[in-house]
């Protein structure tokens, strides 16, 4: 009954958007819970916000692709670069900074949003490098506030390898860099998947640092910020603003379909070890 319960909180909004994406505004606004009184609606709404020019589907679809991809690749890598020195090379200052990351955990972003703008826009004046309203400054936050899971969780599975396979290694001759990337970093997959879904999930839904970032009046726009267009000062479009956001969640609803028991068995694999 448990399960039931949850399974039916979790899906229902899902449910919702998809169901009312097929409806006009009006019958969004008088009765969200009903049916869709006639399916060629659906047409009608996704083609509505394929065909607008303020939501340039496409072009948002690449650009949180981009801000996804590059975010997960560099978060990765590091994060994991970051956890086996962290483990590996035992001292009061490594512990002190493992301890850091993970206190980082629990402070909300709301309470760094204003300092990290503010610390943005120094180096920005200070080295010349476009931080603010660019892919490159997105990606950049993401992997700082996205690093503290990651490192967390890869932390504990690295544990989990034997010592003695690095130790043998480099009698061998192998260096640090050898031992790391040839022979730790492989055997992070299972751990290093997990983390991309998870933070690949956030980062593609994010909507309040894209939006505070590269602005909601900025060139750059992620799908979630790109579907504010449809939200104005005395009107809602809410069969737009729904349909924009069922064509955003679907390219991650279908990774999470497929990779759910890759989260499941990293998850499983970073607790046991």
């Amino acid at each position: 009954m448990a399960f039931a319960t949850c399974a039916i909180a979790a899906v229902s909004p899902f449910v919702l958007v998809a169901l009312n994406s097929a409806k006009k505004s009006e019958e969004i606004v008088q009765d969200p819970l009903s049916l869709p009184s006639s399916l060629g609606q659906l047409a009608t709404n996704y083609g509505g916000v394929m065909e607008n020019s303020n939501f340039d589907y496409w072009s948002s679809f690449a650009t949180s692709l981009i801000v996804t991809v590059a975010s997960l690749s560099l978060l990765t890598l590091f994060s994991s670069m970051a956890a086996w020195v962290l483990c590996r090379f035992k001292t009061r200052l490594s512990s002190f900074i493992f301890m850091a990351f993970v206190a980082a955990m629990v402070i909300p972003f709301q309470a760094v949003m204003l300092p990290l703008l503010s610390t943005l826009r120094a180096l920005q004046d200070f080295t010349g490098i476009k931080f603010l309203q660019s892919i490159g400054g997105l990606v950049f936050a993401y992997m700082r506030f996205g690093g503290s899971l990651a490192i967390f969780v890869i932390h504990g599975f690295v544990k989990g390898i034997p010592y003695e396979l690095e130790e043998a290694a480099t009698i061998d001759g192998c260096s640090h860099e050898g031992v790391f990337f040839r022979m730790i970093f492989p055997l992070l997959r299972p751990i290093q998947v997990t983390v991309v879904i998870l933070d690949g999930i956030w980062i593609w839904n994010d909507f309040l640092l894209p939006s505070l970032m590269p602005g909601l009046s900025g060139g750059i726009k992620t799908l979630p910020v790109a579907a504010v267009s449809f939200i104005g000062s005395y009107v809602k479009q809410w069969d737009l603003i729904l349909s924009a956001s069922a064509l955003a969640m679907i390219p991650i609803i279908i990774l999470f379909i497929f990779a759910q028991r890759q989260i499941i068995q990293g998850m499983v694999d970073g607790a046991i070890k």
